[in-house]
C-alpha cells in the first residue's frame, strides 16, 4: 500500500512518535511506502509532500512540535479545497491516508470518510477533548508542564502573600486545568464545564487568607466563563475558521480578584509553553502504540475509523463518534477538586 501521513492542527507533544511508530511498522512489517505531506490539510490541498521511510524517522522519538509542520486549514472551507485533496490521492496513488489531529483535522477527516476516501484516524489535542478514546496524545505531557509551574509558582505566592492566577489552555473542556489544578494542590480551579462565580470564589480566597494560608494559586482554564451577570469578559476575536482566539481571560479576572479581596494578584498565562517540548514518557507511550495500531487499521481496510485507548486498550472507533461531541470534564470530578477549594 502506499499511505499518506499528514499532522494538523496545534502542535503537541508525541506527534512524531505517532508518525514513527506508523512509518516502522508499515515498511517494516506490511511493506508499504509513505508519503507525509507539509503542514496539515494544506498540504493534501497543494500536494506538498516528502518521502517518509525508516532513515527520515530514526531519532524523532522524542522531540516535539512534527517533522511534517502543521497548519489548521480546514479543505471545506477552501475553495476547491476538497476537489483538490480528491485530486493529489489520485495524482499521487495513494490507496490511503493517516490523518493525526483534533477536532477540525479529524471532523474534515470523518467528512472525506463520507465521501469516500480512505482515511483513518489519530487523536491528538492537549485539550484531551476527542470524545471516543479516554486520552488523546499530548495531553499528559501538557498536564506535567502545567503542573510543573503551579510547583514553582507556590515558592513566589508564599514568599510575597499573594494570589497567583495560572492560566492553561481549554477552549472547551478544562481537562488541563482539572489534572493539573489536582496535582498542583490549586485552591481554586476554573474550567467551561463550570461556571464560575465572581463573588464565591472571593469568598474562598478570603476564608483560606483568614484560617489556612496568606497566598492562593487559582488555575484558570482558557475557556472559563462567568456565571450569567457576575462579570462581564470582552468578546474574544475570531480565527480565520471562525473560532474564538483565547487566551487572557485571567487578565481580566485577576484585577477583580484584587479589587474584591484587597490581595495582591499575579497572572501567569502557560500558553504555548505547554504545547512545546519533549514528550513525557506516557505520550511517547501513547503514541507509539497509537501510531502502530493506525497502520494496522489502515492495512485492514477500516477506512472511516480512529485508533483510540479505552482502559488500557488500543481499538478504533468510528471518525464520527470522536468529533460529533466533546469529551469534558463530568462533574463528578470537578467536585473531587472542589473539595480543597479555599
Amino acid at each position: 500500500m502506499r499511505l499518506g501521513i499528514i499532522t494538523g492542527g496545534g502542535d503537541c507533544p508525541g506527534l512524531n512518535a505517532v508518525i514513527r511508530a506508523a512509518v516502522r511498522k508499515g515498511v517494516g512489517v506490511h511493506g508499504h511506502t509513505f508519503m507525509g505531506f507539509r503542514d496539515g490539510w494544506k498540504g493534501v490541498v497543494e500536494d506538498d509532500s516528502l518521502g517518509l521511510g525508516i532513515p527520515q524517522v530514526t531519532g524523532i522519538l522524542h522531540r516535539g512540535g512534527t517533522i511534517l509542520g502543521s497548519s489548521g486549514m480546514n479543505p471545506f472551507r477552501v475553495d476547491g479545497g476538497a476537489e483538490a485533496v480528491e485530486a493529489t490521492f489520485e495524482r499521487r496513488g495513494l490507496d490511503g491516508l493517516i490523518a493525526i489531529g483534533g477536532e477540525g483535522t479529524l471532523g474534515a477527516a470523518a467528512v472525506f470518510a463520507d465521501r469516500g476516501l480512505p482515511v483513518v484516524g489519530v487523536p491528538k489535542t492537549i485539550d484531551n477533548d476527542l470524545a471516543g478514546t479516554d486520552i488523546t496524545v499530548g495531553f499528559h505531557t501538557a498536564v506535567q508542564v502545567a503542573t510543573d509551574a503551579i510547583d514553582r509558582l507556590h515558592s513566589t505566592a508564599e514568599s510575597h502573600d499573594r494570589v497567583m492566577l495560572v492560566e492553561v489552555m481549554g477552549r472547551h473542556a478544562g481537562w488541563i486545568a482539572i489534572y493539573a489544578g489536582i496535582a498542583g494542590g490549586a485552591d481554586v480551579i476554573l474550567i467551561p464545564e463550570h461556571p464560575f462565580d465572581i463573588e464565591d470564589m472571593c469568598r474562598r480566597l478570603r476564608h483560606r487568607h483568614m484560617h489556612r494560608s496568606s497566598f492562593s494559586i487559582v488555575v484558570v482554564a482558557e475557556g472559563a466563563i462567568p456565571q450569567e451577570g457576575t462579570l462581564m469578559l470582552p468578546e474574544p476575536e475570531l480565527d480565520e475558521n471562525g473560532f474564538p482566539r483565547l487566551g487572557g481571560v485571567a487578565n481580566h479576572i485577576a484585577p477583580e480578584i484584587e479589587k474584591r479581596t484587597g490581595f495582591e494578584t499575579r497572572v501567569t498565562i502557560l500558553g504555548h509553553v505547554q504545547r512545546g517540548g519533549s514528550p513525557v514518557a506516557f505520550d511517547r507511550v501513547l503514541a507509539t502504540r497509537m501510531g502502530l495500531a493506525a497502520v494496522d487499521l489502515a492495512t485492514a481496510g477500516g477506512w472511516g475509523r480512529m485508533v483510540a485507548r479505552q482502559a488500557q486498550e488500543i481499538v478504533d472507533v468510528p471518525l464520527r463518534d470522536a468529533v460529533d461531541h466533546r469529551s469534558v470534564v463530568p462533574l463528578d470530578l470537578y467536585r473531587d477538586a472542589e473539595v480543597f477549594f479555599g
